[in-house]
């Protein structure tokens, strides 16, 4: 198998129900997949490592996967990260500017002075996302290098996550043979992915809703401004049909695929499934409509508390572009109707955007975070690869941040 290309990035989405590895290779056109694995996902809960070796095999056999696909070997990858550990919040910075006008040296300091909240020693920054700037009275300011002054003020927006969790990621890439280019919050990634430019201008709610966690990002006027983790997902689903209609777990995850639907309204009462019974009984006849009748009030349930979360912080009629809702329980039919209806903003369902290739293998919402680690790879190349035996891996990390967001 020939080596890894230098214009070859991989993204890494480990997550609770599945383990997808996508490869990309940069063109003077833009971004290629050349390659893509996926695998059952053993081992995680609600996004977190519970089992080290069960993780380490699911990486394995995705990366080896998406090796043979792409006809390269994968030592490296952007990992992305999720889980109910994360937090997010806003913060300010202010400087005295040293010269008559601001330097890159002085963007650093205000980001450093932002940086310096008290953070609990469990928990490490994941990212430091810039607002805005601001210039003595002049504010709004996206790129403030070479505007004069004598005080510079910044917002950004903080991820934190647990030391323990992000450590445990890069144990199980490290143990498949991988170095970490870096640590991207998922929803993040999946921005990248399926938000145009014009959405994030124009303010949207990007939702991911995945297996063990539903995450949320908000945008207006092409920065971040909020992100919040629930620790509900589509596996909360599978548990509630698995309940509901006396079947096993497996089977309720194949039910779910097959006939769930957001909307009992949606179904007709006629239709009929066939539900495996536990314990070696014979399988029943039910009605589709019944299923719906279980799924229908956990997602309410589900975007109901988001929807809270985005009033909570007043931004809601802001949200011009409506919601994007992407992972891999976006597909269940009649999602972007319930979620009209309960935002009461127009919705979308997000796919993976400004790819070529082999768009037809990744062209889901389920590897929206995968194709967004690439993008992101692509956009924040990073200057060093770090393992966890590395004396302090966070030290590593927000340096290189640094040169990242040098706007």
């Amino acid at each position: 198998m020939a080596e890894r290309p230098s214009n070859m990035i991989v993204g890494l989405d480990i997550g609770t129900t599945k383990i997808c590895a996508v490869v990309g290779e940069v063109t003077d056109k833009g971004l290629e997949i050349i390659g893509m694995g996926t695998h059952p996902s053993i081992g995680l809960r609600r996004g977190v490592v519970v089992n080290i070796d069960s993780t380490v095999n699911s990486i394995k056999s995705a990366v080896e996967e998406a090796e043979l696909m792409a006809g390269h070997e994968i030592d490296s990858a952007f990992i992305g990260i999720a889980g109910s550990h994360i937090k997010g919040f806003n913060s300010q910075g202010v400087i005295a500017i040293k010269g008559e006008e601001v330097s890159q040296e002085d963007v650093d300091r205000v980001i450093d002075a932002a940086r310096a909240v008290a953070i609990p020693l469990d928990r490490e920054v994941i990212h430091i996302l810039p607002q805005e700037y601001k210039v003595d009275s002049q504010g709004g300011l996206l790129d403030p290098i070479g505007i004069s002054g004598v005080r510079l003020e910044t917002k950004v927006h903080i991820v934190t996550g647990a030391v323990t969790a992000a450590q445990n990621l890069i144990k199980c890439a490290n143990r498949s043979g991988l170095d970490v280019l870096d640590i991207v919050f998922q929803p993040l990634a999946s921005a990248e992915a399926v938000l145009t430019q014009e959405e994030k201008d124009l303010g949207v709610a990007l939702i991911d809703f995945g297996g063990g966690t539903t995450d949320l990002a908000l945008f207006t006027e092409g920065v971040i401004k909020h992100t919040a983790v629930l620790g509900l997902g589509g596996n909360n689903l599978t548990n509630d049909i698995a309940i509901g209609l006396r079947t096993p777990m497996h089977e309720a995850e194949k039910i779910k695929i097959r006939h769930g639907s957001c909307l009992s309204s949606m179904v007709s009462k006629d239709q009929m499934i066939e539900v495996p019974s536990v314990g070696g009984r014979s399988p029943r006849l039910l009605s589709r409509q019944i299923l719906s009748e279980i799924i229908e009030p956990r997602v309410e349930e589900i975007f109901g508390l988001i929807d809270q979360e985005i009033e909570r912080i007043e931004i809601k009629e802001l949200l011009a572009s409506g919601v994007v809702i992407t992972g891999g329980s976006a597909l269940l039919p009649g999602i972007a109707e319930m979620a009209d209806q309960i935002f009461q903003l127009p919705a979308r369902i997000g796919y993976p955007q400004r790819i070529s290739g082999l768009v037809d293998v990744v062209n889901g919402p389920m590897f929206a975070t995968a194709v967004g680690l690439v993008l992101y790879g692509m956009e924040h190349q990073p200057l060093k690869k770090f393992r966890i035996r590395d004396g302090n891996i966070f030290s590593r990390v927000i340096s290189s941040m640094k040169s990242w967001f040098k706007i």
